[in-house]
């Protein structure tokens, strides 16, 4: 039981749970990005009066920004095994679940503030940065980890490594073993009748109490 219990936990954590946690990981690095780049704007630490130290200027600037290294940072560690090939379409597949997460929080921030009239400002943070944050990032985690980096995509490296040692099984001969040839085994029998003594008649009948001819 305890073996196959070690087994299960050992697949688990392969399969699952190290991903999570360098997910987890690679999105607290770009939250803190997020969060410093956006502050740093706002201040003018860049520059003052234009558009990037507004609220949503900065904002946008500084989640795209995190968005970038999160994709860098999943692609290149989290997920490295299983990255693709078409990077450009990679990237594409990460922004939109991306988005999708971005979306959960908002909805779980308009469900709390407008539907069931919670408006207090920790209402508003439990509602969009716990909640929302929680199912946001549970949902982006999935599908990065079967949809965008799934085993099954064609151009992943996983697959395609996968694919090329199934066709080197298939097309390459194997490995030839030296076996006797028909008339190795015919020499085979003489050689082992030849190299076996023969018993001497003489000695033969000395052994069984027979008198030599000569007695």
């Amino acid at each position: 039981m305890t073996t196959a219990a070690g087994s299960v936990l050992a697949r688990l954590w392969h399969g699952l749970l190290a991903y999570a946690v360098k997910f987890g990981i690679v999105g607290l690095i770009g939250l803190v990005i997020d969060v410093t780049l956006f502050n740093l704007l706002r201040l003018g630490v860049f520059g003052d009066d234009h558009w990037a130290q507004s609220a949503i200027g900065a904002k946008t600037i500084s989640t795209s920004v995190a968005i970038v290294f999160n994709w860098l940072g999943n692609r290149f560690w989290t997920f490295r095994r299983h990255r693709r090939r078409n990077y450009v379409r990679e990237f594409a597949e990460y922004v939109v679940v991306s988005l999708g997460g971005m979306a959960i929080a908002l909805l779980c921030l308009w469900v709390s503030h407008h539907l069931l009239g919670y408006t207090s400002l920790l209402a508003d943070n439990i509602a969009t940065n716990v909640v929302g944050l929680a199912l946001g990032t549970a949902f982006r985690f999935l599908l990065y980890r079967y949809w965008v980096y799934g085993h099954h995509r064609a151009d992943g490296l996983s697959n395609l490594d996968r694919v090329e040692e199934a066709q080197r099984s298939l097309f390459e001969e194997p490995e030839s073993v030296d076996e006797p040839g028909p008339g190795e085994n015919a020499e085979r029998p003489a050689d082992a009748s030849a190299a076996t003594p023969r018993p001497d008649p003489g000695s033969a009948g000395t052994m069984a109490g027979t008198p030599p001819h000569g007695s």
